[in-house]
């Protein structure tokens, strides 16, 4: 999970993609934090990924590291959290994000990853997969 973590940050911006009924989505998220043991990100209630994430929570990030050819591909379920103290924590690590959201404000998500299967892929190397 760390890896993974440590993966995400060092790209920056990371892919998720979700269903909408038959179709998929795909948008650019940022930020990602593991806190209590749990790796997690985070979006708005009022957004339409949060809306395809709650109503089913398969889905996939596709991370890019700024070399271009070396990615991760991530897969499980998203599960929301509402606990307060995470998401104080969250937005305590992500500074900038205290100007659009409130812990307590019913509008931030904050989703942790469950039945994770992280693929680094290279075009040098062979895929190695870490399962959490």
């Amino acid at each position: 999970m760390q890896e993974v973590l440590a993966y995400l940050k060092e790209c920056g911006a990371f892919f998720i993609a979700t269903a909408d009924g038959d179709q998929p989505r795909v948008r650019a998220f940022g930020v990602s934090e593991i806190i209590d043991g749990r790796l997690y990100i985070m979006t708005g209630k009022v957004k339409d990924v949060y809306k395809q994430m709650a109503k089913n929570g398969k889905f996939e990030i596709c991370a890019l590291k700024k070399s271009g050819s070396e990615w991760m591909r991530l897969s499980g379920t998203l599960v929301n959290d509402e606990t307060l103290s995470v998401k104080e924590e969250f937005l305590n690590r992500n500074e900038g994000l205290k100007s659009m959201y409130k812990a307590d404000d019913d509008n931030m998500a904050v989703l942790y990853i469950t039945n994770a299967t992280a693929r680094f892929c290279s075009f040098s190397a062979p895929e190695r997969k870490v399962n959490f």
